[in-house]
């Protein structure tokens, strides 16, 4: 079509074109649309897919048949191992007032339990006071002096979880000698002086001159800190406990 058939193009010829361009318009609007809600639905099901493998790496473990048998010694520390497992050895340095290492136990620590309990490692608990300011250094060495108190592994055990779960904020004064006299009923301990070396602090001086000793020696600058067989644990692994349970599976191969 020259220039003078498109000057002179019947009004009915361009509205027929304009509902040609429209409809082509239209038809493009469409088309992104689609291809916009597409890709908004893909990214959507990749976020929630990150957020679900997020999720069930972070899941806790369900409790195993039983504990592994709980010894605790003369220093404090306290071992939980099937007769004659002697490696891998993963020690866990804890605070009972550090709010991490009551995230760590939420999340791992039944894990933790399960693998002793499967024969696959064994696993040294070191209670260690690691605050230098207040009220958080009292509160740490209430609840460690009290933890020393007890000499029954399950008894231990029992109370040790309930500390963890029952942890003061750090800005507050807590752990009182009340309140671990009362979570030691709790836990079934039957120690017949438990009461008075709570009280007293009989062990507090222990706990401190013990955390002081292994704090130095192993070079522990925060809690949790996990070693397994002397290596420390990225953090990483110690909040999941999957990639948990994978790194002390392969260090028992």
């Amino acid at each position: 079509m020259g220039k003078g058939e498109r000057a002179t193009a019947t009004p009915g010829a361009r509205e027929k074109i304009k509902q040609q361009q429209a409809a082509a318009r239209a038809q493009e609007r469409r088309r992104r649309v689609i291809t916009y809600t597409a890709a908004g639905v893909l990214a959507v099901a990749a976020l929630g897919a990150g957020i679900w493998y997020g999720a069930s790496k972070s899941q806790p473990e369900q409790a195993a048949a039983g504990l592994a048998p709980v010894t605790v010694q003369p220093d404090g520390t306290v071992v939980m191992a099937k007769s004659g497992v002697e490696k891998p050895v993963l020690d866990v340095y804890e605070d009972f007032q550090c709010p991490a290492c009551k995230e760590a136990e939420r999340v791992s620590g039944q894990t933790i339990k399960n693998l002793a309990a499967e024969g696959k490692a064994k696993v040294v608990y070191h209670p260690i006071t690691i605050f230098s300011q207040e009220p958080t250094r009292s509160n740490s060495l209430r609840a460690g002096n009290a933890a020393r108190c007890i000499a029954d592994g399950k008894q231990w055990m029992a109370f040790h979880n309930l500390l963890f779960q029952n942890q003061p904020s750090e800005t507050a004064e807590g752990f009182t000698n009340s309140q671990l006299v009362e979570w030691g009923k709790e836990a079934g301990v039957t120690a017949p002086d438990f009461e008075q070396c709570v009280n007293s602090g009989k062990h507090v001086q222990a706990q401190q001159s013990y955390s002081e000793k292994i704090m130095d020696e192993q070079k522990l600058t925060h809690t949790p800190t996990l070693k397994l067989n002397g290596t420390e644990v990225d953090n990483a692994v110690v909040f999941s406990p999957s990639e948990l349970r994978d790194a002390v599976t392969k260090a028992a191969k």
